[in-house]
């Protein structure tokens, strides 16, 4: 038994297959994306104050871990901030420290937060 379709209904199902592949496209970065594309962004924050704190302008940064963070309230009405969290050392001028930077998804910029003082006894 085949089914055939009058042009109306052939038209609308292309035009809501077409409306799902565009909103597609529009979708935001996956996770694995998000952590890649602010990465030098935030490689640049940690190494910017790094070289301030350390009094080192010839120091280096890696990243030592990097991390999707979800916000803890999600739901039809309310949502929180999709944030990545990277774990990056600087080092130079035979000093090194870590910092913690956020970078928040949908904006250019990070902050590069420094865990000492709060974490050491």
């Amino acid at each position: 038994m085949a089914i055939t379709m009058n042009g109306k209904k052939s038209a609308w199902i292309r035009l809501v297959i077409l409306a799902a592949a565009a909103s597609a496209a529009g979708c935001p970065a996956s996770q694995s994306q998000l952590l890649a594309q602010k990465q030098d962004v935030a490689m640049q924050s940690a190494l910017q104050r790094g070289r301030f704190d350390l009094n080192c302008p010839g120091a280096t940064a890696s990243v030592l871990s990097s991390d999707y963070i979800q916000p803890r309230v999600q739901g039809p009405w309310v949502s929180g901030i999709n944030r990545v969290e990277y774990t990056i050392g600087v080092a130079g001028c035979d000093q090194r420290t870590t910092y913690v930077v956020f970078c928040q998804e949908g904006t250019d910029t990070c902050f590069a937060s420094s865990p000492e003082g709060r974490f050491q006894r």
